[in-house]
């Protein structure tokens, strides 16, 4: 249910006439305490193995690129920065360093490990998609760290991620809109309140306590799409897994919040809704029936660029192979796109490898040039060459208004049409979704090899048993025989 628009009033007044007419709804639907309600029974509720399996591949993938990433330039200032243990926020109270830090040796607390592996699960932007954002990155860190601490089972942390993922879509749900349009990095902003409803699970904590760590966290929320192809995007990941933490151990220690701030009429939802176009009032009254990964899913990317270029990455690399095509066949390329896609895609001449990452221009320059768009030609060095740049003026990029209903910030389908020097023209048609899109999945034996291949880019790491043991993550009895090489 949506509430109409009212007029601007000014002074407390306008904000008090706002909540008395609300009043009774506001009262019956009590968003913030039915979200603390459904962590604190989880423990009771069905998992359907589909919805276990959907948390499992969002633990592989994110773990894969958390080790792929781990020597990336931003985990490495994250780490100078936070250093370990007692460094943390909090952690001299809870005097514990019990988290492991990038699937290694290494152990600090949980909101410093959890900073950094999400961090590093962001870094190379080849971590899994949804709910316009990438809840994984956040979800995984943040419960792999106070799992280890609190030493819970693989079921344990499969459910806590259903929980995170369930509170997560039921808030980004509440308004169509885009986020990332308003400027908001969704990851961040909604990440850290799933992040929160995931370690009050884990710890078993009352729907109180639930219900102020949710306020808290509501309060720590923050990530601007301004920062896109900088290292303080993935450092929004591991900033919104440790606060998710940090916020209920507030609550924890009894840190007060106002019981109400997802609803507030000055709180999380009205904050982040530019225009008040926002649903804060209908009740949260279907959560877990049935789990909402269930319909919403997970996509796995095939390509360490942002998930706005994947299916134009698709088209190009399917009519390249095609039609046998050099880069010089090409005498320019039109996609088609949608426009938060555009506001996303916002380096049209990148010169690093991060740059790139946000950059239609490269992607098609990389497929056309180089065959391929992977973690070997997302380097400096490959942004540089001068065949690659020659083909960014090539690119002309369309924008359609029809948005897709399953991912609104995305378009409902991209398209691309090359036209070759010789008059002839080439035309992907709609492409609906690209190939790892939770509704054009990745097979488990392509997931497996897409995890291999992230692991094999770190010394010493056993890429096959962490596969295996994740792959079976539901029966480890202690999450620590995972994470103890």
């Amino acid at each position: 249910m949506r509430r109409k628009k009212m007029s601007m009033q000014t002074g407390n007044n306008a904000a008090s006439k706002s909540d008395q007419s609300a009043n009774g709804l506001h009262k019956a639907s009590a968003l913030t305490q039915q979200y603390a309600s459904f962590i604190e029974s989880a423990a009771s509720l069905e998992l359907p193995d589909e919805a276990s399996q959907r948390a499992i591949t969002g633990f592989i993938d994110t773990i894969g690129t958390m080790i792929a990433g781990r020597d990336e330039p931003v985990v490495g200032i994250v780490r100078e920065w936070l250093g370990t243990g007692s460094a943390a926020p909090g952690s001299a109270a809870q005097g514990l360093a019990a988290s492991s830090v990038l699937m290694g040796s290494e152990r600090a607390s949980a909101e410093v490990a959890a900073w950094i592996n999400g961090a590093a699960a962001h870094a190379l932007d080849f971590d899994d998609v949804a709910l316009g954002g990438h809840p994984s990155t956040v979800l995984v860190p943040a419960i792999m760290a106070e799992a280890q601490r609190l030493n819970r089972s693989g079921r344990d942390v499969v459910t806590a991620y259903l929980v995170g993922y369930e509170v997560w879509a039921d808030l980004v749900n509440r308004e169509k809109g885009s986020h990332h349009l308003k400027g908001w990095h969704p990851t961040a902003v909604f990440g850290v309140i799933g992040a929160a409803a995931a370690c009050g699970f884990l710890n078993r904590d009352a729907a109180q306590i639930c219900q102020m760590g949710l306020a808290i966290a509501g309060s720590f929320a923050a990530g601007l799409v301004a920062n896109f192809g900088t290292m303080t995007k993935p450092f929004h990941a591991g900033m919104a897994a440790s606060h998710g933490i940090s916020a209920m151990r507030l609550a924890r220690l009894g840190m007060t919040a106002t019981p109400d701030a997802m609803e507030h009429h000055a709180g999380f939802l009205k904050a982040i809704s530019e225009h008040n176009d926002v649903d804060r009032f209908s009740p949260a009254d279907s959560l877990g029936k049935p789990w909402k990964i269930l319909h919403a899913g997970l996509s796995i990317k095939r390509y360490p660029l942002c998930y706005a270029t994947h299916r134009v990455i698709d088209g190009v690399l399917a009519l390249r192979d095609q039609h046998h095509l050099k880069p010089d066949d090409v005498e320019s390329v039109e996609a088609v796109i949608g426009v938060a896609q555009a506001s996303m895609l916002r380096n049209h001449q990148p010169s690093t490898g991060l740059e790139a990452k946000f950059s239609l221009q490269f992607a098609i320059a990389s497929a056309l040039v180089e065959g391929a768009v992977g973690l070997n030609q997302l380097t400096d060095q490959v942004v540089a060459k001068p065949d690659v740049r020659e083909q960014f003026s090539k690119l002309k990029i369309s924008i359609t208004e029809q948005n897709c209903p399953i991912e609104p910030a995305f378009s409902y389908a991209d398209r691309v049409r090359l036209k070759l020097r010789n008059g002839s023209m080439l035309d992907t048609g709609e492409i609906r979704f690209a190939k790892g899109n939770a509704m054009n999945p990745l097979s488990l034996e392509e997931l497996e090899d897409k995890f291999l291949d992230c692991a094999s880019r770190a010394h010493g790491v056993d890429g096959k048993r962490i596969f295996d043991q994740l792959a079976n993550l539901t029966s480890l009895g202690s999450i620590q025989q995972l994470t103890n090489q």
